[in-house]
């Protein structure tokens, strides 16, 4: 009999220990990718895990559908410098968060824009990505929210075009010049998180340990906030940082009380 006992409690140790080990910010040596329709809404919807993830030493790889160029109230801004300076903003945020420019990949669509791309030539670019780098686990913006759906466009096609890209990785016979022409075997992606999951969130992760991390990364993202959005300025005035600090310390979802990223974790492009 205590055998028997001894062998049950072993056996659920061991499965707790690998449902530990299989918890997504506990990964190392990984491919990660992570899809996003402007920079900053990959540290905003991400940003704690992929610290996590980095610190682990896994490779990160960003890929951004826009450049971001509209998004100013200022009249005296051009598309052309709001984009080099978006481009700049986000190389600083994902130093911080432990991600080397050269793992930034820009698509270059014009900003509020992604919906009049092409679609078949936008998913077979977001396709041959995934085919190329052949990800562990893909993070995109969760195309069902109801945000994403009704006032974000960008958002909502980035989200569709890279769930639709996912499912095209795996079967040859879409944009089979991947494989004829540039010899990229299909791939399957075998763990989808999708981000600015809300009502169908079903994976958290615990970001206490990182969160002022997130929130530094957040503010390189200078041009987005007041009063730079409005008059813009390229540093930050401390009384607006600091009060800016303490809105997003207070914005953090929590769970159980810890500060938490919420995810809609997915095994298929059909299941969840």
């Amino acid at each position: 009999m205590k055998k028997i006992v001894c062998v049950v409690v072993g056996l659920l140790l061991f499965a707790c220990l690998a449902q530990a080990q299989d918890r997504v910010e506990q990964w190392k040596g990984k491919t990660v990718m992570v899809f996003t329709p402007h920079p900053d809404d990959d540290v905003f919807g991400c940003g704690g895990t992929l610290s996590l993830l980095a610190k682990n030493g896994n490779k990160i790889i960003i890929v951004i559908y826009t450049n971001d160029n509209k998004g100013s109230f200022d009249l005296e801004m051009t598309s052309e410098r709001l984009a080099r300076i978006r481009k700049a903003e986000q190389e600083a945020a994902m130093a911080v968060i432990g991600v080397p420019k050269e793992n930034i990949i820009w698509m270059g669509y014009e900003d509020g824009e992604l919906e009049y791309a092409e679609p078949k030539a936008l998913c077979g670019q977001a396709t041959k990505l995934i085919r190329q780098y052949r990800p562990d686990v893909v993070f995109s913006v969760d195309p069902g929210e109801w945000y994403e759906r009704w006032h974000k466009s960008d958002h909502r096609m980035g989200g569709f075009n890279t769930a639709d890209a996912i499912r095209a990785a795996e079967f040859h016979l879409y944009y089979p010049d991947h494989l004829l022409v540039d010899g990229l075997k299909p791939y399957k992606v075998p763990l989808m998180m999708f981000y600015y999951a809300a009502t169908e969130a079903n994976y958290w992760v615990d970001i206490s340990s990182v969160v002022d991390q997130k929130i530094k990364a957040i503010t390189q993202h200078v041009s987005q906030f007041e009063p730079s959005i409005n008059k813009y300025r390229s540093d930050w005035d401390p009384k607006d940082l600091a009060n800016l600090v303490e809105y997003l310390k207070g914005r953090g979802t929590k769970k159980d009380g810890k500060v938490v990223e919420a995810f809609r974790r997915a095994t298929g492009f059909n299941s969840q």
